[in-house]
């Protein structure tokens, strides 16, 4: 979840054996068999698929550029992703057999153009941890880069893009690319956080408001040639560590930031589906109910290959979620075995990856209209 309040297939897969078992997952091991490809891979979102792009703001507070983030990334070091290692536009990129989008900020400066040549093609990341569909205080402090502003770096690249490969190549480029749009969560803990936000709009008219804001920066992606959209819903951020350890006595979820978030996500259904029907089906998109999926794990722990899906891997106090994941906290002993990294709620590297493969199972009661295998196969 949000940070203020987000190897080849071979390889992963060998060391994922003892995680996740393909019988676990009716369909997945034909899905990836039958896999299409893809050239390039475009990210936009908040912490949840953060590779960095925060590291490069002088001001942000929202950085996860220090231990215990990044122990399992190659190197052993942080990277400014939210998580212990790679996280799920990483898994994504290495499922394609893409390099990792590298963030959009690092790309930057006139020693940097060669770098940026070859990422423009094959893919960039412009997430960024606090970030929302709405520019909110960050349009004063920018503590981290709102989805407009994402958008706006896009649009540098697609002119990289079309001044590589000219126009028509790179209109084929992008119409078999994927965009990723992992946005939201932060919105809504503003709204939980803001008297003020709450007395302007009731919950529904607020996260309609979300949905509406969305589908305007999503057609600006369109209207550049993007024909391919991976968007996933809000997950269940009332079931995160942070919002567990509120309720002392018994630990479960807050229910009601849970019901903003289906509320949320309902509205993104519905939008999606208009926004479709009005650019004519020019567009092709996976919606992904993120909800649904963690919802799943956290029912099932067990079936893949999870101990603690309430607990923070990283923290200390009343499950390990009473401070931020910090370079002296205490940190979980396998990190495979839990669901959460942080008290935020952002996954772990194993929790990530099983995201990713549930986005590529045959079972569509996760994606809708269609699979992700289907979006990059059609």
């Amino acid at each position: 979840m949000p940070a203020k309040k987000t190897t080849p297939f071979l390889t992963v897969f060998l060391l994922f054996l003892g995680l996740f078992r393909f019988d676990s997952f009716p369909g997945l091991e034909a899905a990836t068999e039958k896999l299409g490809s893809i050239p390039g891979l475009y990210v936009f979102g908040d912490s949840l698929v953060d590779a960095g792009n925060n590291n490069h703001l002088a001001i942000s507070i929202s950085k996860a550029n220090y231990p215990r983030n990044g122990v399992d990334f190659p190197g052993g070091k942080p990277t400014g992703r939210f998580c212990n290692g790679k996280n799920a536009a990483d898994a994504i990129a290495e499922k394609f057999g893409l390099p990792l989008p590298p963030p959009y900020l690092s790309l930057r400066g006139l020693l940097k153009e060669k770098k940026r040549e070859a990422a423009a093609v094959t893919g960039v990341n412009f997430a960024s941890g606090g970030a929302g569909i709405f520019n909110g205080s960050d349009q004063t402090f920018r503590q981290s880069i709102p989805l407009s502003h994402q958008v706006n770096y896009w649009l540098s690249i697609h002119e990289e893009i079309t001044t590589q490969l000219g126009p028509s190549e790179a209109q084929s480029h992008l119409s078999k690319s994927l965009f990723v749009v992992v946005i939201g969560s932060n919105d809504l803990f503003d709204y939980f956080g803001s008297f003020k936000l709450r007395q302007k709009s009731n919950p529904q008219q607020y996260t309609q408001s979300m949905a509406d804001k969305l589908k305007g920066q999503l057609k600006r992606v369109h209207d550049t040639g993007a024909r391919r959209f991976l968007v996933l819903g809000v997950g269940q951020i009332g079931c995160t560590p942070g919002r567990r350890e509120k309720n002392s006595t018994i630990h479960e979820c807050d229910q009601e930031a849970n019901m903003w978030c289906s509320l949320y996500n309902e509205a993104l259904v519905k939008m999606l589906q208009q926004l479709n029907e009005e650019l004519q089906s020019s567009m092709s998109y996976t919606y992904f109910d993120n909800f649904k999926s963690v919802h799943d794990i956290i029912s099932n722990p067990a079936r893949y290959g999870f101990t603690d899906v309430t607990s923070a891997c990283c923290g200390d106090g009343d499950l390990n979620a009473e401070s931020p994941c910090l370079p002296l906290s205490k940190l979980c002993p396998d990190r495979t075995k839990y669901l959460f990294w942080d008290r935020y709620g952002h996954p772990t590297e194993a929790a990530a990856r099983t995201i990713v493969n549930l986005m590529l199972t045959d079972d569509s009661q996760y994606s809708s209209p269609l699979t992700l295998t289907q979006l990059v196969s059609s």
